[in-house]
């Protein structure tokens, strides 16, 4: 019989593109779907989610400053590195979500998939949402899609790995920068994602992950004055706190997308929405034959 003793693991937030302890010095279990215990996660507090907006609003100007085949070259960079890491990402779903084998394998394959369908959007997003305007004068008129800025992100409480990719794949594609709150009853999947985007090019501070629970974090996150939009779908159906969060965000104008009643159906295909909820549309004037 062996005597080892199993080395537990207590995962840190992912701020910056570095692996930083909590603030507070506060972690808390996580457990499977039947209770038993997996791992410590670090619990984020205040200081943590300022921090993290630190860093994302840092990362903001040279990050949207790239071009957009070289973001859709480093989203698909993220599946590449996903798909090397498939075993491990089906065994957090599995522990998450308690879904079967083959379940949990089809979900990891639905959600490297997704990387790989907002890779292709990064260069062809202006192509779709911009525009040449027709105007009564000797003008070219166009307006052209631009990053809203620093995106605080809720993820769904239980998708923990699809719908997870599917609401911060969107924002970041076009030039935003993330301050992600993952599930707080399962985030091991967004621990193994930021462990990925850690080695798969995406410069520090772009996306930035905090585990610990979104009734705590989010009320800063909502009314801090340097987060310029916010996604609400992690508090879907808590229809309290989603008011709370839009009175807060209200402050300051944030961009809201909204909580839905409940978590959609992350299998299905996502369309243009969850891009374009976090673009700015920029319009100028050009003189003809100048």
């Amino acid at each position: 019989m062996s005597s080892r003793i199993d080395v537990r693991k207590t995962y840190k937030l992912f701020i910056g593109g570095a692996f930083p302890r909590s603030e507070s010095g506060y972690s808390y279990v996580v457990n499977d779907h039947k209770g038993a215990f997996v791992a410590n996660a670090a619990l984020a507090s205040r200081k943590d989610a300022r921090d993290a907006l630190g860093a994302a609003r840092k990362a903001q100007a040279g990050w949207a400053g790239r071009a957009a085949y070289n973001r859709a070259q480093i989203l698909y960079r993220v599946a590449e590195v996903m798909e090397d890491r498939r075993p491990q990402f089906v065994q957090a779903v599995q522990q998450s979500e308690g879904l079967s084998g083959s379940k949990a394998e089809r979900v990891v394959d639905e959600a490297v998939d997704r990387w790989v369908w907002y890779a292709g959007w990064a260069d062809k997003l202006a192509q779709v949402v911009g525009n040449a305007n027709p105007v009564a004068g000797p003008f070219f008129n166009l307006s052209t899609p631009e990053p809203t800025g620093v995106v605080a992100v809720l993820a769904p409480e239980r998708s923990s790995l699809l719908g997870l990719v599917s609401v911060l794949a969107p924002v970041i594609v076009s030039g935003n920068t993330a301050v992600l709150v993952s599930s707080y009853s399962r985030p091991l999947p967004a621990v193994n994602l930021a462990e990925v985007l850690a080695t798969s090019d995406v410069p520090g501070g772009v996306v930035n992950v905090l585990t610990g629970k979104a009734a705590t974090v989010a009320p800063w996150l909502a009314a801090h004055m340097d987060v310029n939009a916010i996604d609400l779908t992690g508090v879907a159906g808590d229809a309290a706190l989603a008011t709370d969060l839009e009175v807060a965000a209200a402050d300051n104008l944030k961009r809201v997308r909204r909580a839905p009643a409940a978590e959609p159906d992350w299998s299905a295909e996502p369309g243009l929405e969850p891009m374009t909820a976090f673009l700015e549309t920029k319009t100028v004037w050009h003189p003809m034959g100048v």
